[in-house]
């Protein structure tokens, strides 16, 4: 799949339909420390019958480690002007985590731009003050120690207890080990800086008016119930839905849940 450089970043990102213009278009945005594959049983989902884009932010993934931009205003442009390059004037726009916090800005400033908005494991508040200490920490222990050194802590962040705990998925939960300590160690410190660093804007979601999902895992440590309900009463006509059994990475511990309450809202907004 491609790389495309565009708002001084070269961006790799993952399209299913190419040459078609006529199926409505799906474009997720991945959390911290992941890629486009956390969305792989999404995409393989919908694929039939949405055009899907996926994509690595700046510093994550296959994208390009950049000197600056890991702000959320500048990745929200880098989304923009993804959509702009690939010729797709709206789309239906799911953010988890890191994602969400990008979502919620495109609906505020670029409205026109979205069909729908599907906002997982995620928040409109700045980084909570007790927790940012331990998150700058853990980006000092990053570089200092690597990726790999500090990888099993960050896992019950992602994960819920549930996902973690079940032998039947172990070989899994290795697998998704491998992919965060497989994180640059720059780019991962780039981009966490950038999230705990990020303004909120829950006194702007007031203005969006684009048909909304929340979603949320009842077992998300990282950005739990709360925060997804507080955006609920936000955001007027937004529907909610909570994944029973799930953490922080809700697309990767009970997919087919996901997909079935992203396809019940979608069907919705027709």
């Amino acid at each position: 799949m491609p790389h495309i450089q565009m708002n001084d970043a070269n961006i790799y990102y993952e399209d299913s339909a190419p040459d078609d213009q006529q199926k409505p278009t799906i474009m997720f945005a991945h959390g911290l420390l992941w890629s486009t594959q956390m969305y792989d049983a999404q995409v393989a989902h919908f694929k039939d019958e949405y055009r899907c884009i996926a994509f690595d932010f700046r510093g994550q993934g296959q994208s390009e480690i950049t000197k600056s931009g890991y702000d959320m205003d500048t990745l929200a442009k880098d989304a923009i002007a993804l959509l702009d390059a690939l010729s797709i004037d709206e789309c239906h726009f799911v953010g988890l985590s890191m994602g969400g916090f990008i979502g919620q800005r495109i609906a505020i400033n670029h409205p026109e731009r979205l069909s729908s908005l599907i906002l997982l494991e995620t928040s409109a508040d700045p980084e909570d003050p007790k927790s940012a200490p331990q998150y700058r920490k853990l980006i000092s222990a990053i570089r200092w120690l690597g990726m790999k050194r500090v990888s099993k802590k960050v896992m019950p962040i992602m994960f819920g207890n549930t996902f973690l705990t079940d032998k039947a998925r172990k070989s899994e939960c290795k697998a998704w080990l491998a992919k965060i300590q497989d994180n640059h160690k720059v780019g991962v410190t780039k981009a966490t800086m950038g999230v705990i660093e990020r303004e909120g804007v829950y006194d702007q979601l007031g203005s969006i008016t684009t048909p909304t999902l929340i979603v949320v895992g009842d077992e998300d440590v990282a950005t739990p119930y709360e925060k997804s309900e507080r955006m609920h009463f936000a955001i007027v006509g937004s529907k909610f839905a909570v994944i029973k059994g799930a953490g922080h990475t809700a697309t990767v511990e009970e997919p087919e849940q996901v997909n079935t309450v992203i396809r019940k809202f979608l069907a919705q907004c027709i």
